[in-house]
C-alpha cells in the first residue's frame, strides 16, 4: 500500500499555491512618505488657515469697492502699464525702445516728451506716414486706438510719459475726450502734420 504522505508523480510536478507573505515597504519610500507628511503640518501650521477666514485673501472692502472710471491720467482705477502691454509693447517692445528702422522708440523720444495734446492725437488717429523720432525717420502705419476710453488712453500716455528714462507730467483723461471731438476720422499723414497741432 502506497504512503500517504506521497503524492503521485503528476502532482508532484505542479507549483504549490501561491500564498500571500507580509513584505514591509522599503525605507526609502517610507522616509519620502513621513517627510512629506510632516512638510505638509508645518505648511499648514505656518500659513495660518485659521486667521480670520472671513477676510478670505486679505483684502479690504476700500479694495474690493470699484472704482469710478474716467478722471486724470493718475486714476488708479485705470492701469497704464498693463494697457501698455496689451496694445502697445509688440511694436514699441516692453522697454520702449522701439524696433531700429521698423518701430520707433518711445523711450527718449521728442514726441513723449513734447506737447500731451499731439500724443493724445496720435494715439485717436493713428499715423500713415513718415515720422522722425530721435534723428531716424520711421515710415509706416501706427493704427488709432480711439475704441479705448479716455481714461484708458489717459493712463497708458502717463505710463509711456513716465517710463524708463521718460519724466514728465501725467496725461488728463479731459484731454483726450476734448481731442475726441476734433471730428478727424483719419490717421495722420506725417509728423509735419502733427507738428501743426502745437499750441
Amino acid at each position: 500500500m502506497p504512503n500517504s504522505n506521497e503524492r503521485p508523480e503528476a502532482q508532484q510536478r505542479e507549483s504549490t499555491d501561491p500564498e500571500e507573505r507580509i513584505r514591509p515597504m522599503p525605507l526609502l519610500p517610507a522616509l519620502i512618505a513621513i517627510g512629506m507628511v510632516l512638510f505638509g503640518i508645518i505648511y499648514i501650521a505656518i500659513s495660518g488657515p485659521y486667521s480670520r477666514p472671513w477676510m478670505g485673501d486679505e483684502r479690504t472692502l476700500a479694495d474690493l469697492q470699484a472704482k469710478p472710471a474716467g478722471g486724470g491720467g493718475a486714476d488708479a482705477a485705470v492701469d497704464g502699464g498693463a494697457i501698455y502691454a496689451a496694445n502697445c509693447a509688440s511694436c514699441h517692445q516692453a522697454s520702449g525702445a522701439g524696433l531700429p528702422g521698423v518701430f520707433p522708440p518711445l523711450d527718449g523720444s521728442e514726441w513723449v516728451h513734447g506737447s500731451p495734446k499731439i500724443l493724445a492725437n496720435i494715439v485717436l488717429h493713428g499715423i500713415d506716414g513718415e515720422i522722425t523720432v530721435k534723428g531716424n525717420t520711421y515710415k509706416g502705419l501706427m493704427p488709432s486706438f480711439a475704441q479705448l476710453s479716455d481714461a484708458e488712453l489717459a493712463g497708458v500716455l502717463t505710463h509711456i510719459r513716465s517710463s524708463w528714462s521718460n519724466q514728465n507730467e501725467p496725461v488728463d483723461a479731459e484731454l483726450l475726450a476734448q481731442e475726441r471731438k476734433s471730428g478727424r476720422d483719419t490717421p495722420f499723414e506725417s509728423g509735419e502734420a502733427l507738428k501743426a497741432l502745437e499750441p
